[in-house]
């Protein structure tokens, strides 16, 4: 150990202190030190005892220097999480300074840095005081920042290479992930001073981080990462270290997967294909070429490292057996050094000589010890096992906090539920239904705040000025929290979800919606909580709440209240009550970062402030910690925090765009410094804060809201509806020169009779003049555009026109608010996710997470500028993530989501139920509700059935028809047509491959097909489509419609008058192909039908077989190869039935062939499969009629609508045409033509 760093090196070779590395070489002293601690009899027991600890606290420090001086690199990371701004993975032993440069090395490796501070707790824990300063504190909380975006940072990961190629590609890794969770978790409410700290010293860890970390977790393992299937480093996330696991049956899959295809006969591989110290490792250079890693398997050298790790899991885990056969099994591998010490090598490779008799029996040769010797890290495991085994330490003492019991299961959250109307008006409309609630007002002296506020709160967290730190980057609140009570200052606090702060986006404007993420969060808090104290979700009932009379509250709400009223709702066990009786019960985290600093007081001098002159004041003026006092400096000490906050630190710090200019404080400071309230409402306007009324004092409110008279209500024209001309034809005033005459326009804007024609003149100026420009409408100058239009938005919201809704939400650039964490969520469960309509150079491909302001761009670009699908890809990337969290199932098999075809057939299944032209299919998709949206998404994710309901509604004397989507009941049909309304019944009967029982519960399983092969495939194969050509045509709403005329329109005629079972395969391939869904195994088995030939060709792009070389089958880098020459194909329902030819394929594979040939024409195959059917139907009598044939692809439609098996099934004619194709390769011997 260095003397005056207290670094170790990695060995006599290498000088260098690697993080990782230092931190396990050192746990050997630490526990032979706890061993001395506890054994010591004699006094120079105790000072051995003393002297190792020290050396610990030593080296802990030593790191934590070399870390610090890099702090500016932590602060840029926390915004760009680039590789550029990562802390270093190794330094200089003697100086702590860096070795080698940023771009030199594949530094960002989140699990070192992870592993250090999970040591740092268990340390503390165990009673070593490593850090002595509060400057200390605050940077180790940014370490925390740091680590806690894990989930979605690809990294280098723990062997520094990222890919397994070796060419600095980064990639999201289990063990990174998993050792970031475990470090969260210990820090989380840990005084870092000991017993001997205060609230300054304490770690606060957001919980919601901690969660996103496991949930992603959960869904990698068993696969490490992208290129890796599995590797052994994930041992130390599912055991000691870490044990950041929590489903013990997760962990044993792991553990089995490692062993079996890891282990050999001196320890275990890293991973598949690992070229590192093998003898045909290219010495002279770092990287690999691609089909190079094909020579690395078999050979790769194996660490006995690993059965170290093993050793410990056992002693963890109670099993005796499997200590003593690795105890055994690595002592033979060990080797003596000096004195008799037996060292543990680095790794065992195979000698050059023997190479060619390994490749032919794997794990037979005798391999020989290269590398470091010890190599310290497993060297310090394997001291700390002996040390366990032997009885000189207990599991208990070196973890301290108890990570062990990670999979010992949890007791049930009961949820409390407190209900809150934001009026006395609401509140007396509640009474009227026996729901007895509090005001918001009622609620007082607990403050009620939106959950953005918290966000700025915690921007607070870990500040430093002499480190120039800022705290923690501006995100959002997830649910668990918001379901804690906050003491910030001697008050109390609690936070509404972030769900109802929905400022921006239309999502809260349908109660639906709300109800629906009222119950995820509940059934994600059961499941995800656990902090001490139960939950407690304040959820307010609003005017939007109400229906349309506003006497009464909306039924889908009312059913919900009712529900929480009976303690059960989304799986959760729920309880109601007032605030103040939850008091006792609830999670109350003290922030002690809000209290006056070391620094002083935390605001300007000008506030003067004594805290008792604020306690004396009543209730009402005191609502929501704003008061209307004569002076305007003794209000309460909390919201001039907040707007000294919000006033000072946002817009002059250089915080990334995402801090949200504002907040709620920021129009209070309004109220006191000028006392002008048309000021306080147009700031409101400003900040888009909506409900403002709920969050400040009613009186102030009222006065001020004279909206701009923007348009004369429609009703004062009673013009005939018939009479609008279409927005194409509306004559455009012009001026002389021939320019379009923006005032004429405005002039029209005065007597437009619908909202709609009001919008689409705002368009035509927003797109001329720009949104700022001054319309002159009432007055000089008038209110500008952008006004005009969210005042259009915001009455538009009111009558629930949702395309007209999505419409002005696009004009606006309206945000959604969770846009980039919706699509995070997705690719770290490894999906890959396409936006715009295929095919290639217009469909763009998301494969790692982006910044909100380049995935909107990237979205706005794929959509060619048409707002409409701009904002529907949107929002279907929400609703994915949603189901992504809630019913990851739905998603299997899947691994690229493409959100395009998926918009586009939502619109044809709507066209088919309805049974209407494309461009109304194209309408009535806008105009669903959000919550029908997405269950809609539902329905074609998962393959059910759905009845759609058409009912007419009047909105301002105009009809609307809406649309609603519901499940089909095992009768087949929706629910009975009420009176009064036009109700359209529609009804599709499925009929299931078995052909006998129709649950349409159940998800569409895997059917055998093919009786006696027993080859399985997704579910009956895909829903053929009609080939859908995309004609982008901008009409009167600017709509666009999705579907393409002709083939189309001409199927739904026949539709209606042929048996209702007809197209129902048609309709399965079109959902499966759209979808990318493919049978179970699939890849697995193209992998080996390219082993045999020299590649396969799909609409000219070619699959070689070279890429076996450098994947191994089970890889996802290899699944998603393989799509993307299938996604070539436009038409979702020709590519399913492609796969279905390869399959055929993967079936001629498995029999004794050495090579089907050269490289296979997929698409000549299923011609051959296509005029075998034809040629067969026509000689059966079929009509041209019938057999019409699809005049994109020259498939006959009939084709894409037979089931696969059965006499005319397109197994039957897919087999043939493969034996036809492949024929002169086959064995001769008895194998005969049918």
């Amino acid at each position: 150990q260095d003397a005056v760093t207290g670094l170790l090196p990695a060995s006599a070779d290498h000088r260098d202190a690697w993080v990782r590395d230092n931190v396990y070489s050192i746990l050997a002293v630490w526990g032979l030190g706890l061993a001395y601690r506890k054994n010591a009899d004699r006094d120079e027991d105790k000072a051995k005892a003393y002297e190792l600890e020290q050396s610990v606290v030593k080296l802990m420090r030593g790191l934590l220097q070399c870390m610090m001086r890099q702090v500016d690199k932590v602060e840029a990371f926390k915004y760009s999480r680039s590789t550029r701004d990562c802390l270093h993975a190794k330094y200089n032993t003697h100086t702590c300074a860096t070795v080698v440069g940023d771009q030199e090395w594949g530094h960002l490796q989140m699990d070192a840095t992870s592993l250090y501070l999970l040591m740092l707790a268990q340390m503390t824990a165990s009673g070593l005081h490593i850090i002595h300063s509060l400057d200390e504190v605050n940077f180790i909380q940014n370490l925390v920042f740091y680590i806690e975006t894990a989930y979605k940072t690809a990294d280098f990961g723990i062997w520094e290479r990222g890919d397994k190629t070796n060419q600095g590609i980064t990639e999201l890794n289990a063990s990174s992930v998993g050792m970031a969770k475990a470090a969260l978790e210990a820090l989380d409410e840990l005084d870092l001073f000991g017993a001997k700290g205060g609230p300054q010293s304490v770690i606060r860890v957001l919980s919601d981080e901690v969660q996103h970390c496991q949930s992603i977790l959960h869904s990698m393992l068993p696969r490490a990462s992208t290129s890796k299937e599995v590797d052994a480093s994930v041992l130390s996330v599912i055991s000691y270290p870490a044990f950041a696991v929590e489903d013990s049956k997760l962990v044993e899959i792991t553990k089995q997967e490692i062993i079996t295809k890891l282990q050999g006969r001196y320890g275990c591989c890293r991973f598949l294909r690992d070229g590192y110290r093998t003898p045909k490792e290219d010495p002279n250079r770092l990287y690999y070429e691609p089909a190079e890693l094909k020579l690395f398997e078999n050979i790769e050298c194996e660490w006995p490292l690993f059965w170290a790790y093993l050793i410990i899991d056992g002693i963890f885990s109670g099993n005796m057996e499997q200590v003593q056969e690795y105890r055994e099994a690595l002592e033979g591998v060990l080797i003596k050094g000096k004195n008799g010490v037996r060292l543990v090598p680095e790794l065992y490779s195979v000698p050059l000589d023997k190479v060619d008799e390994e490749y032919r029996n794997p794990r037979t040769v005798d391999r020989i010890p290269l590398g470091k010797l010890p190599l310290m890290w497993g060297q310090s495991l394997y001291i700390l096992g002996c040390l366990m085994a032997e009885g000189f330490l207990a599991p208990g003492e070196i973890d301290p906090l108890n990570r062990r019991f990670a999979t010992v299961p949890k007791p049930d959250v009961v949820v409390q539920v407190c209900i809150l109307a934001e009026t006395e008006g609401i509140k007396a409309v509640l009474r009227k239904e026996d729901i007895n609630v509090e005001t918001v007002a009622d609620v007082y002296p607990i403050r009620v705040q939106p959950a953005r506020i918290l966000s700025h709160i915690y921007t607070r967290l870990g500040r430093n000025k002499q480190m120039c730190l800022t705290g923690r980057p501006y995100r959002h609140m997830g649910v668990l929290g918001t379901s804690k009570l906050y003491n910030i200052r001697k008050n109390i606090f609690t936070f509404t979800p972030q769900f109802i702060d929905q400022q921006q986006f239309y999502l809260a404007l349908d109660n639906t919606m709300i109800v629906e993420m009222l119950r995820t969060d509940l059934s994600y808090l059961r499941s995800r909580w656990r902090m001490t104290g139960r939950p407690t979700i304040t959820f307010p009932i609003s005017h939007t709440m109400l229906d349309e009379t506003g006497s009464s509250v909306h039924p889908t709400v009312l059913a919900t209240l009712r529900k929480l009223q009976d303690g059960y709702f989304g799986g959760a066990r729920i309880q109601t009550g007032k605030l103040s009786e939850f008091l006792t019960t609830s999670c109350r985290t003290h922030l002690s970062f809000m209290d006056p600093g070391p620094e002083g007081k935390v605001f300007a001098k000008s506030y003067e402030l004594s805290i008792d002159s604020f306690e004396e004041l009543h209730a009402e003026e005191w609502l929501h910690g704003l008061q209307i006092a004569e002076d305007a400096d003794t209000y309460d000490e909390v919201a001039q925090y907040l707007d000294h906050l919000l006033q000072h630190t946002v817009p002059q710090s250089n915080l990334p765009p995402t801090a949200q200019r504002g907040g709620l404080s920021r129009f209070r400071a309004a109220v006191h410094t000028t006392r002008d309230l048309m000021s306080l409402a147009s700031k409101a306007k400003d900040l888009h804060v909506q409900n403002v009324g709920m969050y400040i004092p009613s009186k102030i409110f009222q006065a001020s809201q004279q909206s701009v008279k923007l348009l004369s209500s429609p009703h004062q024209h009673n013009v005939d509806s018939k009479s609008h001309t279409p927005y194409a034809e509306m004559s455009l005033p012009r001026d002389e020169d021939g320019n379009m005459d923006c005032k004429a326009l405005v002039d029209q804007l005065r007597i437009c009779p619908t909202l709609q024609e009001q919008a689409d003149i705002l368009y035509m100026l927003h797109v001329l003049k720009g949104p700022k420009w001054h319309t002159g409408l009432d007055s000089e100058p008038g209110p500008t555009v952008e006004e005009l239009l969210t005042e259009l938005y915001m009455r538009v919201g009111n009558t629930r026109q949702w395309a007209l809704i999505r419409y002005i939400s696009g004009i606006l650039k309206k945000k959604v608010e969770a846009l980039d964490e919706a699509c995070t969520d997705l690719l770290s469960h490894q999906k890959h996710l396409t936006v715009g309509l295929p095919p290639e150079p217009r469909e763009k491909t998301i494969s790692t997470p982006i910044p909100y302001e380049e995935l909107v761009h990237l979205i706005d670009e794929a959509s060619e500028k048409n707002l409409s699908v701009s904002i529907l890809t949107q929002e279907i990337m929400v609703y994915l993530a949603m189901y992504m969290r809630t019913q990851p199932t739905l998603f299997a098999e899947m691994f690229r989501i493409r959100i395009g075809l998926i918009i586009q057939v939502m619109a044809t299944e709507l066209a088919h139920s309805l049974r209407c032209s494309a461009g109304e299919a194209t309408e009535n998709l806008m105009n669903l509700s959000p919550s029908d949206m997405k269950s809609l998404l539902y329905h074609i994710l998962s393959g059910k059935e759905f009845g759609v309901e058409r009912s007419v509604q009047s909105v301002n004397s105009s009809l609307t028809t809406t649309i609603s989507i519901c499940e089909v009941g095992a009768v087949g049909a929706t629910k009975p047509e009420r009176a009064g309304i036009v109700r359209l019944k529609s009804e599709i009967k499925q009929v299931r491959a078995g052909g006998g029982s129709s649950v349409l519960g159940t998800r569409l399983g895997e059917h055998k097909l093919l009786g006696s092969s027993g080859l399985r495939s997704c579910g009956v194969f895909n829903f053929a489509a009609v080939s859908v050509v995309l004609v982008l045509s901008v009409q009167s709403a600017g709509h666009s419609e999705l579907l393409g005329k002709g083939s189309f329109s001409s199927m739904l005629e026949d539709h209606s008058s042929k048996d209702s079972r007809q197209g129902q395969w048609q309709r399965r391939r079109r959902l499966d192909g759209a979808l990318n869904r493919v049978p179970v195994g699939f890849y697995q088995k193209v992998w080996k039908v390219l082993q045999k030939c020299h590649g396969l060709s799909v609409e000219g792009f070619v699959l070689p077989s070279s890429t076996t070389r450098e994947m191994t089958p089970g890889e996802m880098k290899f699944a998603v190869h393989v799509e993307s020459v299938l996604n070539r194909v436009p038409q979702p329902e020709y590519r399913q039935l492609l796969v279905e030819a390869i399959l055929v394929l993967t079936m001629l594979v498995d029999m004794e062939v050495h090579t089907i040939g050269g490289i296979i024409a997929v698409e000549k195959i299923l011609q051959m499969a296509n005029d075998l059917f034809y040629e067969e139907q026509k000689a059966l009598g079929a009509d041209d009629h019938m057999l019409e044939k699809d005049p994109m692809t020259g498939i006959c439609s009939l084709l894409y609508d037979s089931a696969p098996s059965g006499r005319f099934g397109t197994m039957t004619y897919l087999s043939k045409s493969v034996a036809m194709y492949v024929y002169d390769f086959l064995p001769t011997d008895g194998c005969s033509m049918q």
